[in-house]
């Protein structure tokens, strides 16, 4: 039976951003990137605030990672 098969791993990162959540999630992935190879998708599984004096002066993400195994 022939056939193409993909395996993919999906590793946990966290990243911080003091502009916004979506920096965050963008410096997360350029940094995935730019280490892992074949990243294929980011799942954002948790979101928190860093607050200092009731402001907000942080966002950070938790990103679950996908990428394809090479061969």
């Amino acid at each position: 039976m022939a056939g193409t098969h993909t395996v993919a791993r999906i590793t946990e990162i966290s990243a911080r951003s003091e502009k916004s959540f979506e920096d965050a999630i963008r410096v997360g992935v350029e940094r995935a990137a730019s280490t892992l190879r074949h990243v294929q998708g980011a799942w954002v599984k948790d979101q928190k605030v860093e607050i200092e004096e009731g402001r907000i002066v942080a966002w950070t993400v938790m990103l679950a990672i996908t990428f394809v195994l090479e061969d």
